[in-house]
């Protein structure tokens, strides 16, 4: 085993492709992934913000604001997705009123 450090995840089939990140603290953003290191750190370019809800800020709304080229520090970092391929679908484990 080499002594360079690796992280877990391989994020070199995503650079210059469509990325989503969550944050902690609940904040998430979209963007082009245009670099990273071993500790996680992500620079994303065109990079979108999804708003919270101000009565709940667990939960994103369709509001965004433009953020452009970013460098998101790898210690926030919780989640990396790519945007292409993904749909979101209902939560099947909801129960429906009245049952």
């Amino acid at each position: 085993m080499s002594g360079r450090k690796e992280t877990v995840l391989d994020l070199a089939k995503f650079v210059d492709k469509g990325v989503q990140v969550k944050l902690t603290g609940g904040r998430q953003v979209t963007g082009t992934l245009k670099g990273y290191d071993q500790l996680l750190n992500l620079v994303l370019d065109e990079a979108i913000e999804f708003l919270r809800d101000p009565d709940d800020p667990l939960k994103t709304t369709d509001h965004t604001r433009r953020l452009g080229l970013i460098i998101c520090r790898g210690t926030a970092v919780m989640l990396v997705s790519p945007t292409d391929g993904t749909d979101e679908i209902a939560n099947p484990f909801v129960q429906a009123d009245g049952a």
